[in-house]
């Protein structure tokens, strides 16, 4: 299964960035650099799916429309992909 979601990027004043997922319920982000924020920010939405997908009735959300979030200024919004192999359950 392939998982898209926005997650919006903040520069803080020391140079590095933090993100959120405004789809994904207190999953967040950071890094020295934009680049490793959204390293992070696969590794952070890839462990919020398998949490979410080995729960007993798993759902998942609604993805935003960039055009639908709300930015404060020095915000920029970035689609993160991941690719998550369910396999729980099948015979291989």
């Amino acid at each position: 299964m392939t998982f898209i979601y926005p997650v919006i990027m903040t520069k803080r004043a020391d140079g590095s960035w933090e993100g959120e997922f405004p789809d994904l319920d207190l999953c967040r982000c950071e890094g020295q650099t934009l680049f490793d924020a959204l390293e992070d920010a696969r590794e952070q939405m890839y462990n919020w799916i398998d949490l979410e997908l080995h729960e007993e009735d798993p759902v998942m959300p609604h993805v935003s429309e960039e055009g639908d979030l709300a930015l404060k200024e020095g915000q920029e919004v970035r689609s993160v992909m991941v690719h998550y192999r369910y396999t729980e359950g099948w015979d291989e």
